[in-house]
């Protein structure tokens, strides 16, 4: 009960904070046109006290509650000056000086952050800035040459004196505030890289000439939009835009952040075995996987050779072909990532993997359970993990892969996991007599009824149903020939358990399970109802034309979800790119299953090295921008 009154409190004191704030900003920007010089003045004020309050906030300052309170004087006296003045060099005189003053007034009170570790450790975190004059002019004359180039492109519109202006001070901060460290600077450094600051912020609306009463009707019309867009744009700049560009910078600084150190952060990422890892690329090719994908990507291309003889082409794709070359190509990439190791190839193993099989699982069901009988049950029952949290599925698998190591007291191990009992059962039934041939006659009679199947379908022409029955056949031979010689977790009397976790590399996959087991509903649900969306009218004419089923799913339904599709699988990359939970709830990282985000925790909050962790978040989010940025352009030519 006490809970849910914090949060009813909360939402009605979000509510009715968020109405009084825009309620408030647009009284404010109801004066402009009236009442000029008490608008320049609250904005003054407003502006004033909210880097200030930020300032104490973050304990920078000592006596604070004294300096914001003449840091709110100053700014709101140089809004009001500013907001009556028209003379030019009073107005300039006005706002630099009142910047220099602000400026000058936070670098004098400018004070070292003090705190304490987790184990009780006391650190200081320096504020100040230790001024490099050389790069510092470097920067502030570089910025205003920038501004005076963008000056020329935009056809001179503008002064050159305030494009130069802005650039400048911009190249100031960067020269000041973020090439140095903040280190233990002298309190002279800090009163003069904020007096030249507030010198330039102050100059730039000290420069502008008195609005006139258009000027002042066009500010309070144009403020409507952004006021409706302000909170918007505040949440995405607080959690996003401020973010990303702190990590950018910490990345090219030292583990504390505080020295800079360029790209050694990035350098030591390619440099770590444990990261990058090319020494057994060699072994790709003595793998027993590439040699077994390798012969299904073959044996695809004869069935398309075949296929292409039939109609006068040379090769002709058909859904058998494409389902050996999409096996036979999950294959080859399992035959290289499982030998070229590290974090970063971890990731890219789990990006092929995961979406292309939950992919083509959530294509299948969706063409299998359109229109059926229980279709809406069944897929029900499919979506029903996507309502569980990635830590839970987890939990979940981790207690299915669990594994006990047996005994001679206990043969089978008594295991607790689903799929090591499953495991040791059938090399308990394998090694036994009737239950045997039980099992043997059964999975004996499913093979014949294969073949008779694809030998009927050759016959008859329908080269669908004939290959896809000749693949369903080669595991249940293989499975039949097991069971005769031995088969599953039984040997010398005594279960042997498969150790699903902990055995590297192919862990990986059974990690890669659980997010496919979880993500299959998904693309099933979207695929379903771009299937239904297809016109009924193509679907007809292909069947009055005498095209298969099969016929019209590949040449019609496929080219009319090309772009869900593509929706489809872009979301699957960037939510596998930031896979964190599973990983971290099932080994965290060991055995050989890091990946980028685990290992981005570890380093930066864990082993405290911000440095190393902020370069691995920027490795990230590089990754992920291109599809990001694919997806908003498809989105755009959507729309």
């Amino acid at each position: 009960m006490e809970k849910l009154l914090t949060t009813i409190l909360g939402v009605v004191g979000s509510v009715g904070i968020s109405a009084i704030l825009f309620i408030g900003a647009n009284m404010i920007f109801d004066l402009a046109p009236r009442h000029w010089k008490w608008f320049s003045a609250l904005v003054g004020f407003l502006t004033t006290s909210t880097v200030f309050l930020i300032l104490w906030a973050n304990d920078l300052l000592l006596s604070p509650g004294t300096v914001t309170l003449i840091a709110i004087t100053i700014g709101t006296v140089g809004g009001f000056a500013l907001g009556m003045t028209s003379n030019r060099w009073l107005r300039f005189a006005y706002g630099a000086g009142a910047g220099m003053a602000l400026g000058a007034l936070a670098g004098s009170f400018s004070q070292n952050v003090f705190g304490i570790l987790e184990d009780g450790t006391p650190v200081v975190w320096p504020a100040r800035p230790d001024l490099q004059f050389g790069p510092l002019l470097g920067w502030t004359i570089g910025g205003a040459l920038v501004g005076l180039a963008i000056w020329v492109l935009n056809s001179r519109q503008k002064p050159a004196y305030r494009s130069a202006l802005f650039w400048g001070t911009v190249g100031w901060i960067v020269g000041a505030y973020m090439v140095p460290s903040l280190s233990s600077g002298t309190q002279s450094d800090a009163i003069l890289a904020g007096t030249v600051l507030g010198f330039g912020i102050g100059a730039l609306p000290g420069s502008k000439p008195l609005a006139s009463a258009l000027e002042r009707n066009r500010v309070k019309e144009e403020s409507r939009k952004y006021i409706f867009l302000a909170p918007a744009f505040l949440f995405i700049a607080v959690t996003l835009i401020i973010p990303t560009i702190r990590t950018l910078v910490l990345s090219l600084r030292d583990r504390r952040g505080d020295g800079f150190v360029g790209v050694e952060n990035y350098k030591a990422i390619f440099a770590n075995s444990n990261t990058f890892d090319l020494s057994d690329w060699r072994l790709f090719f003595t793998s027993r996987l590439f040699w077994i994908g390798a012969i299904i990507v073959l044996i695809g291309f004869v069935i398309a050779r075949v296929r292409g003889k039939e109609i006068g082409t040379r090769i002709q794709g058909s859904p058998p072909s494409y389902a050996t070359w999409f096996v036979g190509g999950l294959l080859l990439s399992a035959a290289a990532l499982s030998v070229l190791r590290g974090t970063l190839f971890n990731n890219l193993w789990w990006v092929i993997t995961v979406t292309l099989v939950a992919t083509a699982m959530g294509l299948g069901i969706a063409v299998l359970a359109d229109r059926a009988k229980y279709e809406s049950a069944a897929k029900s029952i499919i979506f029903l993990p996507m309502a569980i949290s990635f830590v839970g599925a987890g939990i979940i698998w981790r207690f299915m892969f669990q594994a006990r190591q047996p005994t001679a007291a206990v043969p089978h191990g008594g295991q607790t996991g689903l799929l090591n009992a499953l495991w040791v059962g059938l090399g308990e039934l394998s090694a036994s007599t009737w239950p045997k041939l039980i099992a043997l006659t059964l999975v004996g009679a499913i093979a014949i009824g294969l073949t008779v199947l694809a030998t009927k379908a050759f016959k008859d022409r329908a080269m669908g149903l004939a290959w896809s029955s000749t693949v369903a056949l080669v595991p249940v031979v293989w499975f039949f020939y097991s069971l005769i010689v031995g088969i599953g977790g039984w040997a010398n009397g005594r279960g042997e358990i498969i150790l699903f976790i902990q055995n590297s590399p192919f862990n990986n996959l059974w990690l890669m399970l659980v997010l496919i087991w979880t993500q299959v509903g998904f693309t099933m649900i979207i695929f379903s109802a771009a299937i239904k969306a297809v016109p009924a009218e193509l679907l007809e004419a292909a069947e009055v034309d005498g095209a298969t089923e099969s016929q019209s799913f590949w040449q019609i339904t496929i080219p009319q979800i090309v772009p869900t599709i593509g929706v489809v699988v872009t979301t699957l990359i960037v939510l596998v790119m930031k896979v964190f939970d599973i990983v971290k709830v099932m080994t965290n990282g060991n055995f050989d299953t890091q990946v980028i985000a685990n290992e981005m925790w570890q380093r930066a909050f864990t082993e405290l090295n911000f440095g190393l962790g902020s370069a691995l978040a920027v490795v990230l989010f590089i990754a992920v921008l291109p599809v990001i940025v694919l997806n908003v352009r498809r989105m755009q030519k959507a729309v």
